[in-house]
């Protein structure tokens, strides 16, 4: 009965407020219709059957499918985090309206929303992608006809690591996650000291010596250094001593279950390894010695430096992604649809993610007449590739001289590739695309996932409907 009420208010709330309040803003209409299609929420129930043999194929009992694709469509597109996104679409109608929560329903908690992005994971967001690009090619009439592929860095949420920051970093995890299996296994006598204090009184005496800027200072930096990572190498003993006693041991605290205390041991044997990396990282700096696989975090331990060319950042720390944008023409202000990211986490030639991109091109569907690519690819090992998408596909490489085409194709041409600078940069900035808050490989190709829906979603809300 007081559901039936709480519907009855709600219809009459959208009885007595005006047009102007009840009609969505004209993106959000057109965005509205093109989500409605039933076929964009196919992903969902193919990953329901795989992980709930019971059946669930709508959604959570929390959380509607539609609802979610929405408010993850907002959330690229304003920028917002889960918690500012919650609280925004609970004190707006027309989000409200757009993301199909009546007037007298909760809003989903912030926390749903946020657990459930990771566990649907990017293959997910990657069948969405090619969903909307087939709604464009069955209803926008869309062709592509051109192709254009870049790349960038999708920056890890990480602070720039030093060697002294990632000690301090080392020697607080080790304490925390020490703390945390002495709570759940309380017979054990060893323990990890807390050396958070010691390190950062020697980051900040780095801090004052790196100003003197002599060589003494040197001196000095490299001794302070490695008193840091003397004490990350004396906790992780420790924590290896607490490790081997909490393991003999059988015993486990109150309200503490199996799992949980086996995940608190895995947790600490974790940190332990990173912290034994960090502190190997140290020696080997001074040493002279090349660091493979360099830690540039203890929280996103997926990340890696990486060296673009840029003069205003020469070193950037996150993953390398590739963004291929399929257009219906080479014109000035061509816009197109960008395919499913091609992510990885170490520094790889342009070639080896391009595999990723025609393998996409080809699920989609998508046969472009003319390719153009930044002068970092390869000729032959780019024609043997796209081969497989197009044996007639002409390529232009960016500062090759034996590109196809008269003069004034080629210029053509390049003036097309440079768009897609100014794709990636529109990405970034109004689809937050440049700094994944995700950690890890996974969670960046999510976050970049979520960022080329929306914007494929807009793209072909705007595309009027029959024509090419």
């Amino acid at each position: 009965m007081l559901r039936l009420e709480a519907a009855q208010l709600d219809t009459l709330w959208e009885t007595l407020l005006p047009d102007a309040v009840r009609a969505l803003p004209e993106d959000l209409a057109r965005a509205d219709v093109l989500l409605r299609d039933a076929r964009l929420l196919e992903p969902f129930r193919a990953q329901w059957r795989r992980s709930c043999p019971r059946g669930l194929v709508d959604g959570r009992p929390t959380l509607a499918m539609q609802t979610y694709v929405r408010l993850m469509v907002l959330r690229a597109r304003c920028g917002w985090g889960y918690e500012a996104l919650v609280r925004e679409v609970a004190d707006s109608i027309h989000l409200r309206r757009f993301c199909l929560i009546p007037l007298h329903a909760r809003v989903p908690d912030e926390s749903t929303v946020r657990k459930l992005t990771r566990r649907l994971g990017p293959e997910v967001t990657d069948a969405l992608i090619r969903e909307v690009i087939a709604l464009a090619a069955r209803e926008r009439r869309f062709r592509a006809r051109a192709l254009r592929v870049d790349s960038t860095v999708v920056a890890a949420d990480v602070r720039y690591p030093t060697d002294s920051g990632l000690c301090a970093q080392a020697v607080r995890a080790l304490g925390r996650a020490g703390r945390r299996v002495k709570a759940a296994v309380p017979t054990t006598t060893a323990r990890v000291r807390d050396r958070s204090r010691a390190v950062a009184r020697r980051v900040r005496a780095l801090g004052r010596t790196i100003k003197r800027r002599t060589g003494e200072a040197k001196v000095a930096v490299q001794r302070l250094n490695e008193e840091a990572a003397r004490a990350v190498r004396a906790s992780a003993r420790e924590a290896r001593r607490l490790l081997a006693q909490a393991r003999r041991s059988r015993s486990r605290a109150r309200g503490v279950s199996p799992a949980t205390r086996q995940r608190v041991l895995r947790e600490l044997e974790r940190v332990a390894a990173l912290a034994e990396r960090v502190a190997g990282q140290v020696r080997q700096r001074f040493a002279g010695e090349k660091i493979a696989h360099r830690v540039v975090s203890l929280f996103d331990v997926d990340a890696r430096p990486l060296r673009r060319g840029k003069l205003s950042e020469p070193t950037q720390f996150g993953y390398v992604l590739q963004v291929a944008e399929a257009t219906p023409h080479t014109r000035r202000g061509a816009r197109g649809l960008v395919l499913p990211p091609a992510l990885s986490a170490s520094a790889t030639g342009e070639n080896t993610l391009l595999e990723h991109t025609a393998q996409e091109l080809r699920d989609c569907g998508l046969r472009p007449r003319e390719a153009a690519f930044d002068g970092g690819f390869g000729h032959l090992a780019t024609a043997a590739t796209m081969a497989g998408v197009r044996a007639d596909m002409d390529l232009f490489i960016v500062g090759r001289g034996d590109n196809p085409g008269s003069r004034r194709t080629r210029r053509r041409r390049a003036r097309y590739r440079v768009g897609c600078e100014g794709r990636i940069a529109h990405l970034k900035r109004e689809y937050r695309a440049g700094r994944s808050r995700l950690k890890g490989e996974r969670g960046a190709r999510i976050w970049s996932g979520w960022a080329i829906f929306a914007y494929d979603v807009e793209t072909v809300a705007a595309m009027p409907i029959g024509t090419g």
